[in-house]
Parts: structure tokens; sequence; C-alpha cells
């Protein structure tokens, strides 16, 4: 399922990653938050700040998503031992190599479900709700081992691969990201389209991501604005500049028009 059909008008989405991770993390993102520059966040849970990144989320009523972590140490105080341990065992197998994401490993399948139960339980717990999007850190929610045994809730916003033109990878490489998307959309629903803020330079860069969103398609485009280069250009202006003042920037994250 996509986020458009094409009949619609377009929408960005600008979402900031690491909510919660710690508190550089939430404060830079809420900053972005304010000033109208971030349309939603995706947050960690089982993190040193992610007590108060949920409590300000909350009292301010930012469309928050779940960053399912499955490679980097959480850092909370007092995280279930038994937890760390499944946590690090899947960490190290998906930093084995390029490759080792993409390989089901019947070995970790009670690892992984696991450690993706505990996250949403913790997210539940920290927000009120269920989350209704999930996306992952260093985009491991798309790992085999999740992406083919169901691991993420049914009918959820799931954030799909990066979109390139034909050309830009192998085209190996396309088909493998192609067919992820297209396992996901079977049971979630999914933008059209997908990039990264960064790199910001050349500058015509954003401006081709502009105009996808500009011909009546929703896209996602990730952000940290922990990121100096990030923070300046979305807290000081150039985003708006570069977007303009049609109503193509989407306020949380939603995949229609409001």
């Amino acid at each position: 399922m996509s986020g458009s059909d094409g009949g619609g008008a377009g929408l960005l989405i600008i979402n900031a990653d690491d909510w919660g991770r710690d508190r550089q993390n939430t404060d830079r993102a809420l900053e972005c938050i304010l000033c109208g520059a971030v349309s939603s966040v995706s947050a960690m849970v089982f993190m040193e700040d992610s007590e108060r990144a949920a409590a300000i989320a909350r009292e301010r009523g930012i469309d928050v998503g779940l960053h399912l972590n499955l490679t980097s140490a959480f850092s909370a105080p007092e995280v279930p031992a038994s937890l760390q341990e499944h946590q690090e065992r899947i960490s190290r197998h998906l930093r084995r190599s390029r490759f080792a994401p993409v390989v089901f490993h019947p070995g970790l399948v009670r690892r992984f479900e696991y450690v993706v139960s505990a996250q949403l339980a913790e997210y539940e717990r920290l927000y009120g709700i269920a989350p209704a999007r999930l996306d992952g850190h260093h985009h491991m929610h798309l790992c085999a081992n999740v992406v083919y045994a169901g691991l993420l809730p049914a009918a959820t916003v799931v954030r799909r691969n990066f979109s390139f033109k034909p050309g830009e990878k192998h085209a190996l490489n396309l088909y493998y990201r192609r067919l992820i998307d297209r396992v996901l959309a079977r049971r979630h629903v999914l933008t059209d389209f997908f990039f990264s803020l960064s790199p910001l330079r050349p500058s015509d860069r954003f401006d081709a991501i502009v105009s996808v969103a500009r011909s009546k398609r929703t896209v996602e485009v990730e952000t940290h604005p922990v990121k100096p280069d990030e923070y300046q250009f979305l807290a000081g202006g150039e985003l708006f500049r570069r977007v303009g003042g049609d109503h193509l920037m989407a306020t949380g994250f939603t995949l229609t028009q409001n």
C-alpha cells in the first residue's frame, strides 16, 4: 500500500530520527519542530533521553513513530540484562558484514522476536499508545529477520528503502530493495518515495526531491538535526526558502494533504 495514487496533492514529510537517543538529539529536533521545519520524529526507546523525550512529545502533541534499534547499545539505566544480551548478539550479527542484514538467520529468530516486542511494549508504556509508524536505526527494520518474520505490526506505516534513479545503484541492489518494498507493502502502508536530507550538496539535489513531492507524491525525508549542516539548513530557514509557501510541507506524518 503506497501513500499516494498520484491523484491528490503532494506532500513533503521531514522526519527527524533518533528522538530520545540523548539530550542533544532530542533538543535539536525539538528546535526544528518548533520552527516548523520538522514534521515528525522517530523515537528510540531504552535510551538515556527516552523518558524525557516521551514526556515532551506527549505534552506538545508531537507526531512520534518508533525508531527500532537493533544495532546501538541501549543507554537507559536499568535496562534488563537479558534484553541487553539479546540485542548485543543481534547487533554483532548485523554488523558482521554489509550482507548480513539481507540473510535470514534461523538461529536468531527468538532473539529478534524478543528485542522487537520489547521495544514495541516500551514505546507503548512511554507514549500511552502502540506505534502507528515504524522505521529503524541504521535502517535495520529492513533486515531479513524482521521483514520475513513479519515482526512489525500489520497495517502500520513503515519506512521503505531509499529511492534511487535508474543507474544510481547496481541493478541487483535495486532489485533487492524493490523486492523488500513489495513484501512490506503487503502488510504495511508506505510513502511513495524516501530520501535522506544529506548530502546537502549539490544544492539541486534537494530541489529534485521537492520536485518529486510536487508531482503529487508523498515523500519522506529523514534528517538528523544533531548534524550541524542539517540543523542549519532546517533551523536557519533555508528549507522554507527552497520549498516555498505552497503548503507542500506536511504537519505531522500524514499521507494525505490537510
